[in-house]
């Protein structure tokens, strides 16, 4: 006989895709008496959770849901839980549920719940706006939607690696991105610093990206890879538009890392406490000139090593006259060693909106990287 968390996943299933949180319902109440259901999703900038009901938004970082969210654990303050909803390393937020029965075994069921919750939420998010549209604080710029549209995630998770990525400003992002995907045995990752304003720039981030990935699942080599992005760019632009990429292949076995740079984002490793900036050879953006041969690199990471890659828009934001800099920048990366990618990255990034008191001007793209090495 199937248990209760076996029967909500069911129930998810077969529910439509706008009424997920219905469906849940209605089986929590007959399965544990949960008489209060409610989910908040985490917004664009990772800065507050958004109910999609008619609850007050959480910004608090002391509230049971951050907690919840940041530690990705069920937390029961009285007889209301909280308990965290993602797949596979991505976070989309919290489930609230009341009143909770007492035991380990409940909680364990309902956390199981709300893991599968996440997972039909990201399989109906295509064919439905309803989750997109109460994930946002305000409203997104035309650049930042197709922008956040082409990401394959936020935070991926595999017991090799783990791995995150921000964007910033995260409601009028132009031309910044990244990209990654991994087949188990190799982890791709590309980081894009865009050029360009609003749209077209836009455009011509989203043009790289699909170029990037034709040439991945054709099974081309790295270097080849940032070929044909140069190629397709070029044929269409002829060199009055380009862009700074970087391109990373890991081998999860070895921790041999292939790089190419195409005049990139910057790459640091932080090893030890201490953080270094990996020296690559600088070669031309990808669309700049026809016909360029890229080379690749190749560098062994350590057991526990972190990459950090950052644009340009990290380092040159500024506070009133003063920019941000190599100096801060080290020693706030020297300070997320405990963290996971995902809270390293969301605190770079909360540090520099307190830096210039606000959201970037300019685009900026922080990606985190953690090789744990090979496991069983």
């Amino acid at each position: 006989m199937s248990g209760p968390a076996d029967r909500a996943r069911r129930v998810l299933i077969e529910a439509p895709a706008d009424l997920l949180l219905d469906r849940l319902g209605d089986e929590l109440a007959a399965d544990f008496g949960i008489a209060e259901i409610e989910l908040y999703q985490v917004d664009y900038r990772l800065s507050v959770l958004l109910p999609l009901g008619d609850g007050e938004p959480l910004t608090g970082p002391g509230h049971p849901a951050w907690r919840c969210f940041d530690h990705q654990e069920p937390i029961v303050v009285g007889d209301t839980g909280w308990f965290p909803v993602g797949m596979r390393g991505e976070r989309r937020g919290v489930l609230r549920l009341a009143p909770v029965p007492p035991g380990r075994d409940a909680v364990d069921q309902l956390a199981a719940a709300a893991t599968a919750l996440g997972h039909e939420l990201a399989a109906v998010s295509a064919g439905t706006d309803v989750y997109r549209a109460a994930r946002r604080a305000r409203r997104l710029t035309l650049a930042a939607e197709m922008q956040w549209e082409l990401l394959p995630g936020r935070s991926r998770v595999r017991p090799s690696f783990s791995l995150a990525g921000q964007l910033e400003p995260a409601y009028a992002v132009r031309g910044d991105s990244f990209d990654w995907s991994d087949d188990g045995h190799r982890l791709w990752l590309s980081t894009i610093n865009g050029s360009g304003e609003g749209v077209a720039a836009s455009m011509l981030t989203s043009l790289a990206t699909h170029a990037l990935r034709n040439a991945r699942r054709g099974a081309l080599a790295l270097a080849d890879q940032a070929a044909l992005a140069d190629q397709a760019i070029y044929a269409l632009h002829g060199g009055e538009r380009h862009l700074s990429a970087l391109l990373m292949e890991l081998d999860l076995a070895s921790g041999r890392l292939t790089v190419v740079d195409a005049g990139s984002p910057r790459l640091l490793r932080l090893r030890d406490g201490e953080v270094t900036e990996q020296v690559l050879e600088k070669q031309f953006p990808l669309g700049m000139f026809e016909g360029t041969d890229y080379q690749e690199q190749h560098f062994d990471l350590c057991r526990g090593d972190r990459l950090f890659v950052v644009s340009d828009g990290v380092i040159d934001a500024t506070g009133g006259d003063v920019r941000y800099g190599e100096t801060a920048l080290d020693r706030f990366l020297r300070r997320t060693g405990p963290m996971a990618p995902l809270d390293a990255v969301r605190s770079l990034i909360g540090d520099l909106r307190a830096f210039v008191a606000g959201d970037l001007i300019d685009d900026a793209v922080v990606v985190c990287l953690d090789w744990t090495g090979p496991q069983p």
